[in-house]
């Protein structure tokens, strides 16, 4: 996954991005019939949010807790995951609320070639695998698209 991040680093970013990004994610789960929440912040910022038919409150809430989870440790939330149960360690061993952060894939950070992360964009909705690739498929196509 960390080779997957540096691959997906994107050329520029502003804020106006997380439309083009969001409104792609929108149209992608429209065509697919997938009922997703998509999250994009930038700091406490929200930036964009849309939530398909057939999610409710709930998925809301892991986006949020997602994106705060790859903000406090810097590296996708499924990584996060794997990387606290392969040490045995759970969000306790930080002193972090699992009310407020989420073990599991769906967000990932939007970084800036040279610069770090910018945003976070969060899926949720799906398994957190499924999450996890359609936010990588997500940030790929813009990526391509010249960002």
């Amino acid at each position: 996954m960390a080779a997957e991040r540096a691959a997906l680093a994107l050329g520029r970013w502003r804020d106006e991005d997380a439309w083009t990004l969001g409104s792609w994610l929108w149209r992608a789960a429209e065509e697919r019939r997938l009922a997703v929440v998509v999250d994009i912040r930038r700091g406490d910022r929200q930036l964009f949010h849309a939530a398909r038919p057939g999610t409710w409150a709930d998925h809301d809430a892991w986006a949020a807790r997602k994106i705060r989870t790859v903000q406090r440790f810097d590296a996708p939330s499924r990584l996060v995951a794997l990387r606290l149960e392969r040490a045995g360690q759970s969000l306790a061993h930080y002193g972090l609320d699992p009310a407020d952060y989420a073990l599991a894939g769906g967000a990932v950070p939007v970084d800036l070639a040279g610069c770090g992360q910018v945003a976070v964009l969060a899926v949720s909705g799906l398994t957190q695998d499924e999450d996890h690739a359609l936010a990588v498929e997500a940030l790929r196509h813009l990526r391509d698209d010249g960002r």
